[in-house]
């Protein structure tokens, strides 16, 4: 049995497998950013697998490069966070264009494997299996349509339809479907019948990030020196919600807690948030703009909590985003302010607590017991690494991703 099993590893290794990898968004951990997909792409590598990616990039020309034996192909298609919705579409479109353009001229590819948001690359995905008879495999971080129809985004019937339509598509054209949570699995299954989906969340990087002792230099140089440390590190935009955050900075002001509150990135509503913080005279909230992995260290070296933050809207419960795994894995208290099955895990390994998203106020009745008690303070953090090193494991889900290639 033993000798079958070498047998079948040294055979799968021998027949060597090139995944393409479709992302739009594709981030180094030198730049920052959601690294999600460069994670995936080191696993395969790791793993004996080629991996070979197509990307977008804010640059004026093509470049191709290795980036830690992964193969990643730069193509130039502006997008930015601050983007509109019909700005967007544009820059996806775009994207759909030149990767299949760009895919046609890599040989010997075995399957692609396309990560939405956006789900128009699997579009790209389709093409490329029509065409070439490539087959795909595709990720579902987010349920798009879904978010922005619920958001008031899409409000026209027509295009809402066509959307749902090419979303079937897309899943019932796939080899299999990965999705980043047991939520966005139900709801795919809803859809669409009798489609393998593996369940694959974000990864915790224990390795990179950890508990530390407050370094005093780093809380002088954020000028937090003897505060409890509220942190938001992501994405600004509108289905982030934001101005909840602002209005718990205003709360902890009023009720005269030693809180400061830090928001770290950059997106469609932060120079709102700013003069909505200017307005109100907060002086117990910075802004940092988007800072890359080192200073996400910095940032976590001196916070006390992190706040995942989304507006009051179901669909984006579904959701597996990346600032709650670092968090768990840097040992923060986590708060949230949004229902859904991060809100239940946290209750269950009391590493977090859930505010109302109605009141404010509620932050601070809910957050005065950890000001006031360090050692329940220190339990839920450890409880949150804890957590990220048996669930969430980077070096644990990476083999789990390979084997999806491997067992083909």
């Amino acid at each position: 049995m033993l000798l079958r099993v070498w047998i079948d590893k040294v055979s799968f290794f021998l027949c060597v497998v090139k995944v393409l990898i479709l992302h739009q968004h594709f981030k180094s951990p030198q730049k920052g950013g959601a690294i999600r997909s460069y994670y995936l792409a080191k696993a395969l590598v790791d793993h004996g697998i080629q991996a070979v990616v197509i990307t977008g990039s804010n640059e004026k020309k093509y470049r191709s490069e290795v980036l830690d034996g992964i193969e990643v192909h730069h193509l130039p298609i502006a997008y930015e966070n601050s983007f509109g919705f019909a700005k967007r579409s544009i820059s996806f479109l775009i994207y759909i264009w030149k990767s299949i353009q760009l895919a046609k001229k890599i040989p010997d590819v075995s399957i692609c494997y396309a990560i939405s948001t956006p789900l128009t690359v699997g579009l790209a995905a389709i093409r490329l299996k029509s065409k070439f008879n490539l087959p795909y495999i595709f990720e579902v971080g987010d349920l798009w349509p879904d978010a922005p129809v619920q958001m008031g985004f899409v409000k026209n019937y027509f295009l809402s339809s066509i959307l749902f339509r090419m979303e079937r598509a897309i899943y019932k054209d796939a080899d299999s479907i990965v999705a980043l949570s047991q939520p966005i699995k139900e709801a795919i299954e809803k859809k669409i019948s009798g489609k393998k989906i593996h369940i694959l969340p974000n990864f915790a990087d224990i390795d990179f990030y950890k508990p530390e002792i407050r370094n005093p230099a780093l809380e002088e140089k954020y000028s937090v020196t003897g505060k409890f440390i509220v942190s938001y590190i992501g994405a600004i935009g509108v289905a982030n919600g934001l101005d909840y955050l602002i209005e718990c900075a205003n709360a902890s002001r009023k009720a005269k807690l030693p809180i400061h509150f830090i928001l770290c990135g950059e997106g469609a509503m932060l120079n709102h948030l700013k003069s909505s913080a200017q307005k109100l005279k907060l002086k117990n909230i910075s802004f940092t703009g988007f800072i890359d992995r080192n200073t996400v260290k910095e940032i976590m070296n001196i916070t006390d909590s992190v706040f995942v933050c989304y507006k009051n809207v179901p669909i984006l419960e579904t959701g597996s985003p990346n600032k709650y795994f670092d968090a768990l894995a840097s040992g923060k208290l986590i708060i949230t302010n949004f229902g859904g099955w991060i809100k239940d895990e946290i209750a269950k390994m009391q590493c977090g607590i859930s505010v109302d998203p109605r009141h404010p106020t509620d932050f601070v009745k809910k957050i005065e017991p950890f000001l006031s008690d360090r050692k329940k303070l220190v339990l839920h953090q450890q409880a949150s690494r804890k957590l990220a090193e048996e669930k969430y494991h980077r070096q644990k889900l990476s083999s789990q991703f390979a084997d999806i290639f491997k067992k083909r």
